[in-house]
């Protein structure tokens, strides 16, 4: 960037021929390079969060923007807005204040008058705008002086350099000095976007952009986010002529609202307007086209994603009839015929409106529309990714915004690719673990420990390489946040997400007294996470102010259930025929599980229900005793195990069923550990069981869920016959269950993670 500027810096020693020869050279030979994102950059297209479309339903925006650079182009402006207004367009001419030429006030009243709009441009267009801070604050009170005087509320920089935060101390309410897309620019980084974006002041919050994050035990019903969106019939647009046909403009007699109308403070921020279609001197002087033909392709491609088409055509580059040929100029009859081509091809379906009314438009929006910049997000867990609900949920709505994720797993078979893109998430499977389960206190340890020391090695190589702006830790255990040793240095952030809690889960998986030294080593070890990571995420209410206390981590802490991803959990047709009676459990084989109760109590079911089975599917330590008490009480058949299977492949297997059971003990760890596979089942439309737990009964009540004694098989018996045999039971269950699922989906607490990470990653 600095050898781009410092060409622009020495612009008085070379004549013009001189330099577009030069970037003509550079640009020529870059041109090839970079076919994969220019014109058209994929991704680009994403529109921001919540965007409710442009006023009146219109299809797309179509901005029209000229950069007045020299007297040659001044003498052109009239022209060029009588051309314009021969087709019905409306246009905004951007003109330098202490330039080569004067801006005479007949001519900005004879503009305005007709229903076009003036910006300032630049201002003196040297290229030393942005050289220094303190030189860019001298000129800003000149700037704001031919702002107040010309009437002007938009702004854009010479040669498009930009530095957006220092553009706050300029009145106005949008500025127009950056594009999506155009590696040929001095400053060639795009914003990657065709719509418009806020700027807000880095020390101002955005209004309608904050999520609450919920920290304290309020149930999940009440963690909806709400939002609002204006609907664009109800946005007037000023203009004034005879507007094109499908514009969206009123005509010349409307009344034309206060300019600084806005449901967004003015100093709050600015809305950035940047360029879409590219620059007329890029086609037709640097690179010689001989045709609009690039115009129409981009056009065409931001009217099918429903952005905004904003183009800067250069009076000083056109050619009208008459006048000589000449190498810095083109035929003006590229440029009419594209104004019609977009009459012709598009006809009512765009906005042609003045920058300052999408600007308005933009800041009248809840939540204002902001520029993502996609951030690089690693994750960590012992786990099998395609199985584990709560890490895909995170990573894929990370992945669908843009960012960049990389997750780090086990690998679960031969089978299975040491290294995949799932949709969108680049999974790393560093660790094999092919159908091991430990049972000794020591094997778990080890396995555990060398899956840290592989995991730290992966993610500092890593980061090395490209660095991460998020690191998120899941545990079981909780010392795999010590991992992000390397990232956490170097200036990222962690965030350490508890799916259940180390020292109770030990003592409930090994039947260790809650004194044991082991377990206040784990409590140690649970503190020192703590205190490594940033932020903390709990997965449910009641362990919230127990953990926070246990470790000092009030005001850390942050509770995300497992909310059910609505899009993968949700009714469907049933594509099983037979007239059997599926019960079903998907899950850890643990003993606080208690799927031991679930087998006893089946033995029971199957002499009243000859046609009913019960199948299990998942794996853990107790897998191989539950196999056993199933062939003990001559349940062959009737209790069937199957391994376990992805997140997609669960939901299909769950809506099969016709009964899921949840048997977790009560007087365990599982009396306070939050089961997901209960709102699965409700997503799917499918009724639940499930014992009567002090977690479960804090998020559901008889209406949505049949309870049973917790630990006594013949009441899980009497249960689960109940559910099967009254129709009457099961359609209220099912009703209801869609109905809870519905409010507290994952899609209901996305915005509020999103929110999470992005604050976090602002405080670095």
């Amino acid at each position: 960037m600095f050898r781009n500027r410092l060409y622009y810096h020495l612009k008085p020693l070379l004549p013009p021929s001189a330099r577009m020869a030069i970037r003509r050279w550079f640009a020529m030979r870059k041109r090839d390079s970079v076919l994969d994102k220019w014109p058209i950059l994929p991704g680009s297209e994403k529109p921001p969060a919540n965007w409710p479309g442009w006023p009146d339903g219109k299809q797309f925006a179509f901005v029209l923007t000229h950069d007045v650079e020299g007297p040659e182009g001044m003498a052109k402006v009239r022209k060029l807005a009588e051309l314009e207004m021969q087709l019905g367009f409306r246009s905004c001419f951007n003109f330098i204040p202490e330039g080569d030429y004067a801006v005479p006030s007949t001519l900005r009243t004879w503009l305005v008058e007709n229903g076009f709009e003036v910006g300032v441009h630049d201002l003196y267009h040297d290229g030393k705008l942005f050289l220094t801070e303190k030189e860019f604050r001298r000129n800003v009170v000149r700037i704001n002086h031919y702002l107040k005087e010309w009437g002007a509320v938009g702004f854009r920089s010479g040669f498009m350099l930009s530095e957006l935060d220092w553009l706050h101390d300029l009145d106005i309410q949008y500025d127009c000095s950056t594009f999506d897309t155009d590696p040929f620019e001095p400053q060639p980084d795009g914003v990657s976007t065709i719509f418009p974006f806020w700027v807000p002041r880095s020390s101002n919050a955005v209004p309608g952009s904050e999520f609450p994050i919920p920290s304290s035990g309020s149930p999940v019903q009440g963690s909806t986010v709400q939002s609002s969106t204006v609907q664009g019939s109800q946005f007037p647009v000023p203009g004034s002529g005879s507007p094109v046909q499908g514009s969206g403009l009123p005509p010349s007699d409307s009344p034309t609202p206060p300019l600084h109308h806005s449901t967004t403070p003015l100093s709050s921020g600015y809305v950035e307007l940047p360029y879409t279609l590219p620059q007329d001197s890029t086609l037709f002087l640097l690179f010689r086209e001989r045709h609009p033909d690039i115009w129409f392709q981009k056009l065409d491609w931001i009217a099918k994603h429903g952005g905004m088409a904003l183009l800067n055509v250069h009076p000083d580059y056109l050619r009208f009839e008459g006048e000589p040929a000449s190498s810095r100029t083109y035929p003006v009859d590229h440029y009419a015929r594209f104004l019609r081509y977009a009459i012709e091809r598009h006809g009512t379906t765009f906005w042609n409106p003045l920058p300052r009314d999408v600007a308005r438009y933009a800041r009248t929006l809840t939540p204002v529309p902001r520029l993502h910049h996609p951030k690089r997000v690693c994750m960590l867990t012992h786990s099998f990714y395609e199985s584990d609900g709560r890490v895909t949920r995170y990573a894929e709505a990370l992945a669908e915004r843009g960012d960049e994720v990389d997750v780090f797993s086990l690998r679960r078979s031969r089978d299975t690719k040491p290294r995949e893109c799932v949709t969108g998430v680049n999974v790393h499977r560093i660790q094999k673990r092919f159908g091991k389960r430990e049972k000794s206190q020591f094997a778990f340890l080890l396995r555990l420990v060398r899956f840290l020391v592989v995991s730290s090695f992966w993610i500092t190589r890593q980061h090395a390489r490209k660095p991460y702006d998020i690191i998120h830790i899941h545990n079981i255990p909780d010392f795999l946040v010590f991992a992000a040793w390397y990232p956490k240095l170097t200036g990222a952030r962690v965030i350490l997400d508890v799916h259940d809690i180390v020292p109770e889960f030990y003592a409930s998986k090994f039947g260790a007294r809650e004194n044991a030294w082991l377990v206040k080593m784990l409590k140690w070890i649970e503190r020192a996470s703590v205190r490594f990571a940033h932020r903390v995420i709990i997965s449910n209410h009641l362990w919230l102010d127990k953990y926070a206390a246990r470790t000092g981590s009030n005001g850390k802490c942050s509770v995300f259930i497992n909310n059910v991803d609505g899009q993968i959990f949700q009714p469907r047709p049933r594509s099983r025929k037979d007239d059997k009676l599926i019960v079903l459990f998907p899950g850890g084989l643990q003993w606080h599980q208690g799927l031991d109760i679930a087998i006893r109590a089946f033995h029971k079911v199957s002499s009243k229900l000859p046609h009913a089975e019960l199948h299990i599917y998942g794996d853990g330590n107790m897998k191989d005793s539950l196999v056993a008490l199933s062939h003990e009480l001559g349940l062959d058949g009737k209790v069937r195990f199957f391994n376990p299977v992805s997140v997609r492949q669960v939901a299909e297997i769950m809506a099969n069923a016709d009964l899921g059971v949840v048997p977790k003990r009560a007087d365990s760890f599982g009396n306070e550990a939050y089961s997901t596979k209960i709102m699965e089942f409700m997503s799917l439309g499918i009724p639940v069981v499930a014992s009567n737990t002090k977690i479960d009964r804090y998020y559901f009540d008889d209406s949505v869920v049949h309870f049973f004694e917790s630990g006594n098989p013949e009441a899980l018996a009497e249960a689960v016959v109940d559910v099967l045999r009254n129709q009457t039971l099961r359609d209220r269950l099912v009703t209801n269950g869609l109905d809870y699922a519905a409010r507290n989906s994952w899609q209901a607490r996305k915005a509020d993670y999103l929110a999470l990470v992005d604050n976090l990653v602002s405080t670095r």
